[in-house]
């Protein structure tokens, strides 16, 4: 038995008691936490206060009531106190706790794994940029936010596919190749106007040498309009992949919105909308009728120019998820998109979906600063912050962090000044020196001789509180998973993280690891591997790296 099953163990006890008592209600769910302090035991419940209506008894009564019928011997039970108002308190045998220990050891990077996804296939897409740029500092936020949900998931046992819109039709791109082909004309001191809506980074200027080195003047001489459309939407996507690359993000699927089209995809969700009594024509456009399923009015989907709206193709894309066959779809887009989403619930239901299989996580702002001041440019390129300039200057790892330990739903500050600082008020320095640390000691442990091939399953030295307030803390990456995963919040996880590597600091600033005595040694050479593992794995599911030197 582990601890999670213990710990259904004590709640399916603690039931039982109140069945005996005659109060059980099943719609009151009983719930074991862990407290924030250890003086208030291992795991407490508050179950005593929620069943005072239902008893008609005060919580202490009913604490004391369940307490008396509880049978310690038989839940690994050390000690139960009643705490404040009717908290009952849980105190774990450490010997019992100390088998995480083992767990973690012959489990390694599989420990916490959870089979959560059982029948779910979820498509997460997030980025989702116009390939006419580099990315910015925003569409790092989400490329982080994005990525960790969907490693989390996975490591919660959730199907997962990772997909990245490419919107590659509309005004846009055609206001893309018109820009490239004006770079292009310049290149050979030809008269071009750029288009009022163009694109004027100097990634538009290095496409456009590019395709004359490729060509040299035969743009000049023919028609190159649909060429500039597909170089520079493919250049400037492999520039995007590049980056998010080195930002330690990848995609499953990269899917195309001009394919939308070239399938036919949208014009046949229009006649399925129209033919279903889903639209009516008003004023020469085709509305929807979203006010039918919560959105607030209606919406245009075909305006009178003939021409779709921006929701039109996004009807016919997450139609075609559905087709795909997957069961829930998580869309991460920038928070003013705040209104977009009742409509775009409203189409799923319309082409056969269920609304619920959509889930929008709204991306707030980040203000980036250094020196106490706000950056809005690029030293480099005195346009926008992308992803490029901020791996160039800090690196992957702080910034992934930083974006992790923030609610995606929530402003924040990125401070350039303390994501490279190398001290422990940088927080992803703070834990990445965790994992270092122990390394360390496994260098000098080797020197002495020890053997780190193997490790003891038998513990009877780790009886110290700081030892055990890193042992239990260790126990909880399990449930610390599943709370990141079932709440969509990453955040979650990192406030774990923060918390195991505070506990290992101050075993280790309490403890000597390597002793004369062997037996000490080995358990506590055991301990801090089992450390090491949770560490490097909840890291990774945050994308950032575990260094053995710092």
């Amino acid at each position: 038995m582990n601890i999670q099953e213990l710990v259904l163990d004590i709640k399916d006890h603690i039931k039982n008691i109140l069945k005996d008592l005659g109060y059980f209600d099943e719609n009151i769910n009983i719930t074991l936490e862990v407290p924030k302090g250890k003086s208030n035991g291992d795991y407490s419940t508050n179950v005593a206060m929620q069943y005072a209506r239902i008893a008609r008894k005060s919580p202490r009564v009913i604490a004391d009531e369940i307490v008396n019928k509880v049978k310690s011997e038989d839940h690994f039970i050390e000690k139960i106190e009643i705490a404040g108002p009717g908290f009952i308190n849980f105190y774990i045998k450490s010997s019992f706790i100390t088998n995480v220990i083992k767990d973690i050891n012959i489990l390694k990077d599989n420990f916490g794994n959870h089979d959560l996804g059982q029948g779910e296939f979820y498509n997460i897409e997030f980025v989702s940029a116009n390939p006419t740029g580099l990315l910015h500092i925003g569409h790092a936020r989400g490329a982080a936010a994005g990525d960790s949900l969907c490693r989390i998931l996975s490591k919660a046992g959730y199907k997962v596919e990772k997909e990245f819109y490419v919107n590659d039709a509309g005004n846009q791109i055609k206001n893309l190749a018109a820009s490239i082909q004006a770079r292009y004309r310049e290149l050979f001191d030809l008269e071009a106007t750029m288009p009022e809506d163009g694109y004027f980074g100097k990634e538009i200027i290095e496409t456009a040498k590019d395709i004359k080195k490729l060509h040299n003047d035969k743009f000049i001489h023919e028609d190159g309009f649909e060429f500039f459309r597909q170089y520079g939407v493919d250049s400037l996507l492999n520039e995007l992949k590049k980056d998010l690359k080195d930002f330690g993000v990848d995609f499953d699927v990269w899917f195309s919105e001009k394919s939308l089209y070239d399938q036919d995809l949208v014009n046949k969700t229009v006649k399925y909308l129209i033919d279903n009594d889903y639209t009516y024509e008003f004023e020469g456009a085709v509305w929807l009728k979203t006010s039918e399923y919560s959105d607030e009015k209606d919406r245009v989907i075909i305006k009178t120019d003939k021409t779709f709206t921006y929701v039109t193709p996004d009807i016919a894309y997450h139609k075609n998820k559905l087709d795909r066959g997957y069961t829930k779809l998580i869309d991460i887009l920038g928070g003013d998109h705040h209104g977009y989403i009742p409509r775009l619930k409203a189409a799923i239901e319309m082409v056969g979906g269920n609304s619920d299989t959509l889930e929008v996580e709204l991306l707030q702002m980040v203000k980036v600063l250094q020196d106490g001041i706000e950056v809005k440019m690029s030293k480099r390129s005195g346009k926008a912050i992308t992803i490029r300039d901020l791996v160039d200057e800090v690196g992957p790892d702080p910034i992934r962090y930083f974006f992790a330990m923030r609610s995606l739903n929530t402003h924040m500050d990125l401070d350039l000044d303390l994501a490279i600082r190398q001290t422990n008020e940088n927080p992803v320095y703070y834990v990445q020196y965790a994992h270092a640390r122990i390394c360390s000691i496994f260098r000098q442990a080797v020197e002495k001789g020890f053997n780190l091939d193997t490790f003891t399953t038998e513990f009877s030295t780790l009886t110290s509180e700081k030892t055990l307030e890193l042992v239990s803390k260790l126990s909880e990456y399990p449930n610390a998973i599943k709370v990141a995963a079932t709440q969509r919040a990453p955040h979650k996880l990192t406030n774990y993280i923060n918390s195991l590597a505070s506990s290992f600091h101050s075993f280790y600033n309490d403890e000597h690891v390597i002793t004369e005595n062997a037996q000490n040694t080995n358990e506590r050479l055991a301990l801090l591997n089992a450390t090491k593992i949770v560490l490097k794995d909840a890291l990774s599911l945050v994308g950032v790296s575990a260094p053995e030197k710092m």
